[in-house]
């Protein structure tokens, strides 16, 4: 994990990487309780023998599922001892490139690409996360994400 003691320190990385994760399994259990959240009940999900025999040979986690472990990720990551709130702002570009079977592992690296000063304090970071499947050639999914972080 990165340690940064204020913002305006995590904020002077841009266009660097600033962060990668320890590797985090994406269970079965993980994926049902997931499309129990979500009402995605979708057969190459949750349905194991259908899976099996289905195109990715196993069932596969949602694609909103991986790209809901960025929470997870930067937690594990990168920590500013300075923040006393953050909020996800949003999103600018998320993609897919590899399907998750359910039992791999994924973790993420974290590239800063842009600090903006806000009000009190605060920055907005723009952060590229790439979250690497274990053993595969693309990344799972690679999302541009807008992050507040205020003192």
């Amino acid at each position: 994990m990165k340690i940064f003691e204020t913002l305006q320190e995590m904020a002077d990385q841009v266009g660097q990487e600033i962060g990668a994760s320890e590797w985090i399994t994406v269970t079965q259990e993980k994926i049902n309780l997931f499309a129990e959240a979500t009402g995605d009940h979708q057969w190459i999900h949750v349905d194991v023998e259908r899976a099996k025999k289905g195109p990715f040979g196993a069932p596969i986690a949602h694609g909103f599922l991986t790209l809901s472990l960025l929470p997870e990720i930067w937690g594990k990551a990168i920590k500013v001892n300075q923040t006393g709130m953050g909020v996800n702002y949003g999103l600018n570009r998320v993609r897919f490139m590899s399907p998750v079977p359910a039992g791999s592992k994924v973790r993420g690296k974290i590239k800063l690409l842009a600090a903006e000063p806000l009000d009190k304090g605060g920055y907005q970071y723009t952060y590229e996360t790439t979250i690497e499947l274990e053993g595969a050639a693309k990344p799972a999914c690679v999302a541009e994400s807008l992050v507040r972080r205020y003192p």
